[in-house]
């Protein structure tokens, strides 16, 4: 049901799939942490050229490592603090094109060139962020943004 044959390589029309998938995943489920695992999943199949796909949740003050797809990754990230701490501080989508030009850059892998983070707001609360890695600086562009933003948006109303 959900392989990558079924992607057309039209981009816009692929990720307009992609948020379908999504709901379809999580319309009937009401545990957060299985809805989070598949969205990790369902990116990491869809996305080309990362190497990273997960979620980093607010907990006591701090985003604590949740369900992803990759390598071990950092676990605690302080408020402000590289890039997903600095997209939960401004509360805006951080598209970072190449990772070691952004200061404060937390390097958890240090083959990851660039990296997009979306914050997760629900309630006018922070939830937590979508953080993806590419191991090639530019990977991520308006395109991306625009679409994984609205993924988490379609996300939020499941959580």
């Amino acid at each position: 049901m959900f392989e990558t044959k079924l992607y057309s390589g039209d981009k816009t029309k692929d990720y307009e799939l992609l948020i379908k998938q999504l709901v379809a995943l999580s319309e009937d489920e009401k545990d957060a942490i299985a809805i989070l695992s598949n969205a990790s999943a369902l990116l990491n199949q869809f996305l080309d050229d990362v190497n990273w796909v997960g979620f980093y949740l607010w907990k006591e003050d701090e985003l604590l490592l949740g369900p992803f797809q990759g390598l071990p990754a950092c676990v605690h990230i302080q408020y402000g603090k590289g890039v997903c701490g600095t997209a939960i501080k401004e509360r805006k989508t951080q598209r970072v094109s190449d990772v070691n030009a952004f200061p404060g850059h937390i390097a958890c892998d240090s083959a990851s060139k660039s990296e997009i983070v979306v914050p997760i707001i629900i309630n006018n609360q922070v939830y937590g962020v979508l953080d993806i890695d590419s191991p090639s600086k530019n990977r991520f562009d308006e395109i991306d943004q625009k679409y994984l933003e609205e993924f988490v948006r379609s996300l939020e109303n499941f959580l």
